[in-house]
């Protein structure tokens, strides 16, 4: 059987590379001057996303082998900073997006996830009662600088102000390189996971009008504890986005993300119910909707006899 979206504990990045199926599996190949023609094989199945980044060519059989095992391939830019495009596995059940999707229309619902998205990050308890979603922004913020200025202080590096200018990249400190790197390669993995569920990336509770609103929700519940102690603890590397790319691929297994990342999705849509596990093979995925009995077997004729 394959690995179940909880057991794919991490992502992968390439560039320069061609990506392609032969008789064995799905494989990188690089050819250089020095070293010639390389080839690795992929572990698809074990991976929760693969990054391609420029210069990287796909051929259509390993997409279709990445798809096949519920890995989400994320087209990004250099050095895995911006995401462009993201496939979406097609067997999957829609019954967390239908969740999703009832909370996401609903304002009081909608607000009550956002309160909870607060709470899991900065303790329960720690929403003021009745906040609006205005409030808990300006109470994020203040919290957000405040870690800054401890860690900036920690590490004795003065000042610091967050800024992400993809037009002036190479000018930027190594705090701000690493923070950008290491928060694509998170966003990639929450990408990942809530593609797996079947959720939609672009229906988020904090965040909108984009198509990754609800992965940059997510993502923001771990970054306090994730990505940014792990920037500032980069603020002398020469090389600060490659060192933070592998720092937080280590940390993924340390941390347990990705099972993590699904149970609090499960938690947040639906915190009437205890998080469960994806649906079995063999269960019935594609019903049909009735607004009177509900749903409705599919498969079947239902014309009178």
């Amino acid at each position: 059987m394959l690995p179940r979206v909880i057991d794919s504990l991490s992502f992968l990045y390439l560039d320069v590379v061609r990506v392609h199926q032969d008789d064995t599996g799905v494989c990188a190949e690089i050819t250089t001057e020095r070293r010639g023609r390389e080839t690795v094989y992929l572990p698809t199945a074990a991976l929760a996303c693969v990054l391609l980044g420029p210069g990287t060519s796909i051929t259509s059989p390993a997409l279709a082998t990445f798809a096949r095992h519920g890995t989400t391939v994320v087209i990004s830019g250099m050095g895995g900073v911006r995401s462009y495009a993201a496939t979406t596995p097609a067997n999957l059940t829609t019954a967390w997006l239908e969740r999703q999707a009832h909370a996401w229309a609903d304002n009081t619902r909608r607000l009550a996830v956002a309160t909870a998205m607060y709470e899991h990050r900065f303790g329960p308890g720690q929403a003021p009662t009745g906040a609006t979603l205005q409030q808990l922004r300006g109470l994020e913020g203040q919290r957000v600088k405040a870690l800054y200025k401890l860690l900036a202080k920690q590490h004795r590096i003065g000042r610091f102000r967050r800024t992400y200018d993809p037009d002036s990249w190479d000018t930027q400190d190594p705090v701000n390189l690493a923070l950008s790197a290491a928060n694509t390669c998170l966003y990639g993995v929450v990408h990942a996971a809530i593609t797996a569920l079947g959720c939609s990336p672009a229906l988020g509770f904090v965040h909108s009008g984009n198509q990754q609103a609800f992965v940059y929700d997510i993502a923001d519940l771990y970054k306090a504890e994730l990505t940014i102690p792990l920037a500032f603890s980069l603020h002398n590397s020469t090389q600060p986005e490659a060192e933070a790319r592998r720092s937080f691929r280590d940390n993924l297994r340390l941390f347990r993300l990705m099972p993590r990342i699904t149970r609090d999705l499960q938690t947040l849509l639906a915190p009437e119910t205890p998080p469960h596990e994806e649906a079995e093979p063999d269960e019935q995925l594609v019903d049909l909707w009735d607004p009177v009995t509900g749903v409705v077997p599919g498969g079947t004729n239902h014309a009178p006899d």
